[in-house]
């Protein structure tokens, strides 16, 4: 079982990487989460690393934090839910949010994720809630604000970004962020906006 990589980023783009221990190349797909704070190709990284067997193929899943892993491998005993779908979730949603939309049952955020409906969201929320209450006991689960994923002043900016050419999954991750971090009080489109374009083109 290969549990961690450490090596030279020979390439990498928002899904995978390409790491070069001792000289051997390991392909890893990753979450855009951990895409985030990887170095550019030619820098030296560590990756936490789950490999999943199967008849076919052998792949590899790396994660920046062990929060990542842990949360994957939580995801992927989900009836329906695989490895890719487990991906995108973690690329849209930080560790935080998707631990207080389980445990709170907010729908209407789990929904939001590409690939994941209604039944999906329901099956994640009654199969993962007490697990994660117990792997995070240092998390506080409070009460999400209930229309924050619909905001009219995210969804304007999260179309705004999405027109200047930025990948859904990417940018919403981003405005979350920013929008849980901002006060009420300045969570206005344009400010959302003029935030998230800072850190997408860093």
């Amino acid at each position: 079982m290969i549990a961690q990589l450490t090596g030279k980023v020979v390439s990498i783009n928002l899904t995978e990487v390409v790491l070069d221990v001792n000289g051997v190349g390991y392909f890893v797909s990753i979450p855009m989460s951990t895409y985030d704070v990887l170095p550019k190709e030619g820098g030296t990284a560590t990756l936490l690393t789950y490999l999943q067997v199967r008849e076919d193929a052998l792949q590899l899943f790396g994660f920046a934090t062990k929060n990542e892993i842990e949360i994957f491998k939580l995801l992927i005993t989900v009836n329906g839910i695989g490895a890719k779908t487990a991906l995108a979730i973690l690329s849209s949603m930080n560790i935080s949010a998707f631990c207080n939309a389980i445990v709170n049952a907010d729908m209407k955020a789990l929904k939001h994720i590409s690939g994941i409906g209604a039944r999906s969201a329901e099956r994640m929320v009654v199969e993962l809630r007490d697990k994660i209450v117990k792997l995070f006991p240092e998390l506080t689960f409070g009460s999400l604000p209930q229309d924050a994923p619909q905001s009219r002043e995210m969804e304007d900016a999260l179309l705004a970004l999405e027109q200047l050419g930025f990948q859904r999954a990417k940018i919403q991750k981003t405005v979350s962020d920013l929008v849980a971090a901002l006060p009420e009080q300045e969570r206005s489109s344009e400010n959302i906006i003029r935030k998230a374009l800072r850190e997408l083109n860093r």
